[in-house]
């Protein structure tokens, strides 16, 4: 039986944003100036948490060993910053669960392995997360996810013991590092995650296939 949460803190991408599009649209961008086929949205979607790594790999295949993985990040997070939301919205469901938090009075916050330099110009387009009372990007700290240091240090911020926390994420990286920092751990079924994943051996405690769930728990 899992106890209400006292606080809340989320993944971004896949979790509360629906950003794979704008990701992948940077990913086929790079292919284009590389003169290589481009990746459908059925391929990379399920890898748009893994960052500008995963989705190169993905994109390129074998033929990634022909190039500097550094210069393609590097005109990757270019061209990301560039049309970093314009197809990018909050998953359904996602307003009404902050608002819910909100009225409870529960604080919620985001913990991302997204660079800070990225967070913070892709938020402000969401007002819905107004009220967010701690943000930790991917380089804030000396340590990112799946180290549990981002989330602890986040729990010290709003103020609330980490085992009366849930994390939720659409990551086994964040699911490890819940289960490190002491926090119940909620896996988002509706985010980036495919068969491939085998999410049902993260030993997650509460497995969510909308946010709105999150509602019937406080």
């Amino acid at each position: 039986m899992l106890g209400k949460p006292q606080g809340i803190l989320f993944d971004l991408d896949g979790t509360l944003l629906d950003t794979a599009r704008d990701l992948g649209n940077a990913l086929n961008w790079v292919l284009r100036y590389h003169n290589q086929p481009t990746c459908e949205y059925e391929v990379y979607r399920n890898i748009a948490s893994d960052g500008s790594q995963g989705l190169l790999e993905i994109g390129f295949g074998d033929r990634l060993l022909d190039y500097d993985i550094d210069t393609l990040k590097a005109q990757f997070l270019a061209r990301y910053e560039q049309q970093i939301c314009v197809d990018t919205v909050s998953f359904e469901g996602v307003v009404t669960l902050i608002n819910g938090l909100n009225k409870a009075d529960i604080p919620w916050g985001i913990v991302t392995n997204k660079p800070q330099w990225l967070t913070e110009l892709l938020l402000p387009n969401f007002t819905e997360f107004d009220a967010c009372k701690v943000v930790i990007s991917g380089d804030t700290l000396a340590k990112r996810k799946p180290h549990p240091l981002p989330l602890t240090h986040a729990a010290e911020i709003i103020e609330v013991a980490p085992q009366d926390i849930w994390y939720i994420g659409d990551a086994k990286r964040d699911i490890d590092a819940a289960k490190a920092a002491n926090m119940t751990s909620v896996v988002a079924n509706y985010g980036y995650i495919g068969p491939e994943h085998q999410s049902h051996r993260w030993n997650a405690d509460l497995y969510i296939d909308h946010p709105q769930i999150l509602l019937q728990h406080l």
